[in-house]
């Protein structure tokens, strides 16, 4: 009876497992990897949301502040005799927003950073990068299709110039440190989130019903009335980083004409 040699047999099948293995491993680091830049791109999607938010609080803000006048630091009051509803700007508006305005004008630098500056955004411990500021003079405005670029016009300040205003979220953040000693993570959360823009600029839209509550109205009076001054606040948040991505909501807000 003739015998077969199986000399070898052990090396073949631990090459072939080496290579199930090998090609198993390979899969589950792919897998892995993609995770990790689906995490990282939720991640940054959510912070650009939470940053458009940050635009429409900002113009609320605005309304709110014209509405009730100006804050006077001496006197820790307000100046009502500088109460403002804003009016339409009688210029039609592009796409600009940032310092002094928009339109066909006006600089596109956020206001609160300056043109040209550099920063370092840390990746980790070990190394760094150097950016500079981002344009986003259009971003917002084209991110709202359905603006009717041939008839819009947004409010104008007590100065004339348009109200459209552009913003670095990191640079908002570093200001609210402490002026003394901000810690290394303090720096290196800003430094981070100097990648992040906002933007608003805001429609009066035009007479609207208003909606009011409180013990002092009658029983017998309407809880709304027609004397109410209606704005559409637009807002973006901007992710500037490498897989750039941006994020627009808008709200409108009724104020009182007196």
């Amino acid at each position: 009876m003739m015998r077969y040699s199986e000399k070898g047999f052990a090396m073949v099948l631990s090459l072939v497992l080496l290579l199930a293995m090998s090609l198993m491993g390979g899969a589950l680091i792919l897998i892995a990897s993609g995770d990790h830049q689906s995490n990282n791109a939720s991640d940054q999607y959510q912070q650009t949301f939470y940053v458009a938010e940050t635009a429409l609080l900002e113009g609320e803000r605005y309304l709110l502040n014209q509405k009730a006048g100006p804050w006077n630091s001496k006197t820790n009051s307000r100046d009502v005799t500088k109460r403002n509803l804003p009016e339409k700007h009688t210029s039609l508006f592009k796409t600009k927003t940032g310092k002094g305005g928009g339109g066909t004008g006006g600089s596109t630098t956020p206001v609160n950073y300056t043109n040209g500056a550099k920063y370092k955004y840390h990746i980790n411990k070990n190394t760094s990068r150097n950016k500079k500021f981002i344009d986003t003079s259009n971003t917002c405005f084209n991110s709202f299709p359905e603006i009717d670029r041939d008839k819009f016009y947004i409010i104008k300040d007590a100065s004339n110039n348009m109200v459209a205003k552009s913003y670095n979220f990191g640079v908002l953040i570093e200001k609210s440190f402490s002026k003394k000693s901000p810690s290394g993570d303090e720096k290196m959360e800003a430094s981070r989130l100097k990648e992040y823009y906002y933007d608003y600029f805001i429609e009066r839209i035009g007479a609207a019903s208003l909606k009011g509550f409180g013990s002092s109205i009658k029983k017998s009076a309407s809880d709304s009335s027609t004397s109410g001054l209606a704005y559409r606040i637009y807002g973006c948040g901007i992710y500037a980083g490498k897989d750039r991505m941006i994020v627009s909501l808008e709200s409108v807000v009724v104020l009182p004409k007196n």
